[in-house]
């Protein structure tokens, strides 16, 4: 069974939460939430409403990262300075911790910040093709529904799109 993509153009988000508010009671045979995405140039926080709350997985990568950073710039700098055991220290301890703190700390930060920037261009999928659906409009001032289904339900999905006057829609095959 072959999967079909169709994004429907809308003047508001209004007409556009609307038509993704009748699709998901609509209950058409595999569409769910997860299957649909608004596209929209500004921000709306009442997307959530409508579409529920999506997973965010780039806190993980900033976690893991900080760790890795902290980590890995603690062991080294520990591991250069217990190579010195042939010079004496006059009693002071070979691996002080107080100094090495600074670093690890810089280092914690660094891993942070540098595997946030990955987790966001892994998350975003950059980089990626413009897919045949993209519409200048939507960068512009247009809102747009994607909706990826079967292709027995994308009539019934688009005459849905007609009814709440979309402005254009658009439709790809993908195998």
């Amino acid at each position: 069974m072959s999967k079909h993509r169709i994004m429907a153009l809308f003047n508001d988000f209004d007409a556009a939460s609307l038509a993704i508010t009748e699709l998901l009671d609509a209950n058409f045979k595999g569409v769910s939430r997860d299957d649909i995405t608004l596209k929209s140039p500004i921000e709306h926080p009442e997307v959530e409403r409508v579409l529920g709350d999506r997973p965010v997985h780039v806190q993980r990568f900033t976690f893991f990262g900080a760790l890795l950073g902290g980590t890995t710039a603690f062991t080294l700098i520990s591991a250069a300075q217990a190579t010195f055991l042939v010079q004496s220290k006059g009693g002071k301890p070979i691996v002080p911790i107080p100094p090495n703190l600074v670093l690890t700390y810089e280092m914690f930060i660094l891993g942070a910040v540098l595997c946030t920037v990955l987790g966001f261009l892994i998350c975003a999928g950059l980089p990626a093709r413009r897919s045949s659906l993209y519409h200048v409009k939507v960068s512009e001032d247009q809102i747009g529904v994607l909706v990826e289904a079967d292709e027995r339900v994308m009539p019934s999905i688009k005459d849905l799109f007609k009814q709440h006057n979309a402005l254009e829609i658009k439709e790809e095959i993908r195998k």
